[in-house]
């Protein structure tokens, strides 16, 4: 509801701007106006200044409106494409398409890259500590991560990805936590809790440190990254002394007949940072034992694929309610399009989920999306010697590659080298993952110019919301399950990936383009307004948590739920001007 009033407000705005900027007489002092309040060297914010006849060669002339990590240069579309008397309903289709754009990273990160990393560090024997530290959190993460590596990537909209990172994390750890806390009242794991806001605070303090100077150089963001990894050793060191404890604690007792549980306030849930979704496939198994035909049955190799490329699953489909059905049926197409290009291997399956038929066609697709996906398709004209598309080549080996693995293994058994399969779906869907963020950027991009708003008050606002959506109802549907520690720790694990790979790849890529420091501009007040409710929100959890004996009610959900209205309100109001520093 919030999203649609924002927007309901932001569709007056050019309304206004188009009759206030047909005015030629004080342009240049409006421009040296502009860039001085705002604090923003992206030029392209100065065309809706110019008039509507004067806008397309503005947008064509300009560095900082170039689109060319994008598919679609939105910006040549509002201003040279369509007249501006259709501003509102180009706004309006472009909204559209970024729910689009969202439920594509949404989609692609739950049912195919996270499951295929799950699948990697099955096969790499990983510890479920390990494993959800690093590639769960990477799966989970994803889109924040991706989107502010792209963002970062480009000097005039790093404001996006500051503002994303910092709003998703003032979102998670007031919005989501407190829904959290008031669905299922509990009290949290007191070290863990501890841990995990101390790290937080730490990476966002380095942040803010990072702004205030303005630069960055590459020792540092590697220790930036290097964070994390101290972050990782610690999971592991005290999953490692709990087990030591755990395992005395029982040889201790074993004389004893009623042996005690050990609770230890070190752990989340059962097991200290376990991440039960890598090791559910035990349940799973049962379910489809029970299921399992009596006698042996050879299903056609054309039955395969039908099958395998339908996403909607008969028992679950009975018992979910209209809402999901009608939600289903609008993701089905977007679905069954991500099955044709994307393999998903299972270990928890029997079968690993080898379908032979649709694992030799996604041998041809897979290729061919990455060529065609990869840098906004500028490998897609790309000709070998001038002479051979590369598309074409890449379509004929993946041709050659598939029928030698149709040919050589049957419906039946997967071969020894399926688990490779895990790793091309994990490219693939990083690839799309990466040309969805890019897209996202560039759409949030022309809204700012647009709308005549900052990149940060959209990172904290759209850009922020889509991607920490699925988090928020994921975690309160598993605390109304009864695992709220579960829900309160993926609240604070994930966000301090996101934000130290989000800012470190970031910096490390727009380094490695620009052979030089990374530069950052700050824009004005709202910048330091998003880090200090971020670190005081951090603070008042890290403080008043404790003084409650870490249980968190439903006071203190109400509390944070509070919290927010009041930073978003505060950060609108800092936005439009009425705010500022004297």
């Amino acid at each position: 509801m919030s999203l649609t009033v924002f927007l309901s407000v932001l569709l007056v705005l050019p309304c206004h701007q188009q009759v206030t900027s047909d005015s030629h007489v004080f342009r240049s002092r409006t421009d040296v106006a502009m860039m001085s309040q705002n604090n923003n060297s992206d030029e392209c914010h100065l065309v809706m200044n110019r008039s509507a006849a004067d806008r397309c060669v503005f947008v064509k002339n300009t560095p900082d409106c170039n689109m060319e990590d994008s598919f679609i240069n939105y910006l040549h579309v509002v201003f040279c494409l369509l007249p501006p008397n259709l501003t509102p309903l180009t706004i309006t289709l472009c909204m559209i398409w970024l729910l689009f754009l969202f439920v594509i990273l949404g989609l692609t990160a739950s049912k195919f890259f996270c499951p295929n990393l799950s699948a990697i560090s099955t096969s790499l024997h990983l510890t479920h500590n390990v494993a959800g530290v690093t590639f769960l959190a990477l799966g989970n993460g994803s889109p924040d991560v991706f989107s502010a590596m792209v963002a970062f990537s480009r000097p005039h909209t790093a404001g996006l990805a500051v503002g994303a990172l910092f709003g998703a994390g003032i979102f998670v750890t007031t919005v989501i936590a407190g829904s959290v806390a008031l669905v299922k009242p509990f009290h949290v794991a007191s070290r863990p809790f501890l841990r995990d806001v101390i790290f937080y605070m730490v990476a966002v303090f380095w942040t803010f440190l990072i702004l205030y100077r303005g630069t960055t150089t590459l020792g540092e963001t590697l220790g930036y990254l290097g964070l994390y990894l101290v972050y990782v050793l610690t999971v592991i060191i005290s999953a490692y002394i709990y087990n030591r404890q755990k395992h005395s604690m029982n040889a201790s007792a074993q004389n004893v007949s009623n042996i005690p549980e050990f609770n230890s306030s070190d752990s989340y849930d059962d097991d200290d940072d376990d991440v039960p979704c890598l090791g559910a496939g035990t349940i799973q198994q049962e379910y489809e034992s029970e299921y399992r035909l009596l006698l042996p049955y050879s299903e056609s190799t054309s039955h395969i694929l039908l099958s395998s490329l339908n996403p909607v699953d008969n028992r679950t489909w009975r018992r979910k309610s209209w809402s999901w059905r009608v939600l289903k049926v609008l993701k089905t197409p977007l679905e069954v399009l991500l099955l044709l290009c994307i393999p998903v291997v299972d270990p928890d399956k029997e079968d690993k989920n080898w379908r032979r038929p649709l694992n030799c066609l996604q041998l041809i697709t897979a290729p061919l999306v990455c060529v065609l996906s990869f840098q906004a398709g500028i490998y897609g004209d790309y000709m070998i010697q001038g002479q051979f598309p590369l598309w074409l080549l890449t379509f004929l080996l993946g041709l050659f590659l598939s029928a030698i693995v149709f040919c050589t293994t049957t419906n039946d058994c997967p071969p020894k080298y399926h688990p490779l399969f895990a790793l091309l779906g994990f490219v693939v869907s990083a690839v799309l993952i990466s040309a969805a963020a890019s897209e996202v950027v560039s759409l949030l991009h022309m809204l700012g110019v647009v709308l005549s708003l900052s990149n940060t008050v959209l990172g904290l606002t759209l850009l922020a919301w889509g991607n920490s959506i699925g988090d928020c109802f994921s975690d309160i549907t598993i605390a109304r399950q009864g695992y709220p520690r579960m829900a309160i720790s993926a609240c604070f694990g994930g966000i301090i990936f996101n934000m130290l790979f989000g800012v470190g790849l970031g910096c490390l890529v727009q380094m490695i383009k620009t052979h030089s420091d990374v530069q950052f501009e700050p824009e004005g007040l709202l910048t330091w307004v998003l880090a200090g409710s971020l670190g005081l929100s951090l603070v008042l959890s890290f403080v008043i948590i404790p003084l409650c004996r870490f249980h968190l009610g439903r006071t203190y959900g109400i509390f944070l739920h509070i919290f927010y209205v009041v930073f978003l309100v505060i950060a609108m109001l800092t936005e439009f001007g009425k705010i500022h520093i004297v």
